[in-house]
């Protein structure tokens, strides 16, 4: 691969992990104002905190996708 072809998935990776990041972030006030409202849900609660742990894993391996390999 080209590094311009390197630097286009760096970019479309940066750009997926900003929209993850943003989803993480409405999923968070999804969840306060769920919260804030008794009696909730319990299940949806859950379901929504077990996709907001879902987006966090996938940011984890897009990030570490970021970060270059150093050779020890």
């Amino acid at each position: 691969m080209t590094a311009i072809g390197d630097m286009e998935d760096l970019d479309i990776t940066r750009a997926k992990l900003e929209r993850l990041r943003q989803d993480h972030r409405d999923l968070d006030d999804v969840i306060a104002r769920l919260i804030e409202k008794a009696p909730f849900d319990m299940l949806q609660l859950q379901r929504l905190k077990k996709r907001k742990l879902a987006l966090k894993d996938q940011m984890t391996q897009l990030e570490s996708h970021l970060i270059p390999d150093i050779i020890a």
